[in-house]
């Protein structure tokens, strides 16, 4: 996109698309800085007022300053001189815990904390950095990102298949797509679940008062079909570990399904699992659970298993891996307190 804007300092540069939004039919006025806040991850207002100050920040094509009103219908873009920082795929030397390879695909087990490609806030460091290094000529998915078949969040931990070759890329793509692939997560979750194991069949889409998460439209029609199944695997005093089968794979499902339930993942900040949910009022359990989270400093979510048909032997092909040991300590510490 060329911009031929009067007043901008950057006239006749070429200006490369970072974010769009356009603003829903029952958008309230709101400042276009304090809108951007909750629909851009990692953003802070700061940032988004020095881009608005830049003019980098415009609502139906005009630049407008950070004090503007998002209306309903706008279209909010940020454009800056540089392209996406995640369109610039660096390879980084980077540790990789490597379950299975072969000439097609590689399953790779990832560590919490590690992002799976680049984004905003994130633009190195990141799974697909450290896959670039490893890998020559990884295939480019649909929306560029080489080698990557679907993705976990930052803070969630366990197992991604990636793709070697172009074949194996539409192959493995279109099992995800068709749901015949088997992913199988641990929770662990606050409260006792009713039952020892059930369905949710709950539409997602983005919530509409914070776009940095999901949650279950009001009228259950709009957003995107998304189902999961559940399972008790042991239970504690005030918490629950829980075996999760994707049938459907959209964002942070299993986190938005627990919470729409009433039972958010332990230590899930976004989802607001970061709290006392259950329990006692005694000082004495109130510390119990803060030295819980410090042993495991985010939500105790891990994708256990994953099973696939090989895009070429056509084989069926299941691997697991461990809870790592933050999961594991923490459910230590509930065995033990539950045990009193």
């Amino acid at each position: 996109m060329k911009n031929n804007m009067e007043g901008n300092e950057n006239l006749d540069s070429e200006l490369f698309e970072h974010f769009q939004f356009k603003a829903d039919k029952g958008q309230e006025p709101l400042r276009v800085d304090k809108y951007l806040m909750n629909r851009i991850e990692n953003s802070s207002r700061n940032k988004i007022q020095i881009a608005a100050k830049n003019g980098s920040i415009f609502i139906n094509e005009q630049i407008v300053k950070s004090n503007h009103k998002v209306k309903p219908g706008d279209l909010v873009k940020v454009m800056f001189t540089h392209p996406p920082y995640e369109n610039l795929l660096v390879g980084e030397k980077m540790s990789l815990d490597i379950i299975h390879e072969d000439k097609n695909l590689l399953v790779v087990n990832k560590p919490a904390g590690l992002v799976v490609h680049p984004g905003h806030g994130n633009y190195n460091g990141t799974l697909l950095n450290g896959l670039i290094h490893h890998f020559d000529n990884l295939p480019q998915n649909k929306d560029g990102r080489p080698g990557l078949v679907h993705r976990i969040d930052k803070d969630t931990s366990g197992l991604l298949v990636v793709a070697k070759d172009e074949k194996s890329m539409t192959n493995l793509a279109k099992q995800f797509f068709l749901k015949t692939s088997k992913r199988k997560y641990y929770a662990l979750v606050w409260g006792i679940l009713a039952d020892e194991k059930g369905t949710i069949n709950k539409r997602l889409a983005r919530d509409p008062k914070n776009r940095l998460i999901m949650s279950v439209p009001e009228d259950n029609e709009s957003g995107k079909s998304a189902i999961t199944h559940y399972k008790v695997i042991e239970r504690f005093n005030y918490v629950t570990l829980i075996e999760c089968q994707l049938e459907t794979g959209r964002t942070h499902q299993i986190r938005a399904h627990m919470k729409h339930i009433g039972h958010p993942i332990f230590n899930d900040s976004r989802y607001g699992g970061d709290k006392i949910l259950k329990g006692t009022i005694f000082n004495k359990y109130k510390q119990f659970v803060l030295n819980s989270f410090k042993l495991i400093p985010r939500q105790a979510l891990h994708a256990k298993s994953l099973g696939f048909i090989h895009p070429v032997s056509k084989k069926e092909l299941n691997f697991e891996c461990n809870l790592p040991d933050d999961f594991e300590q923490c459910l230590e510490k509930w065995r033990n307190y539950s045990s009193l």
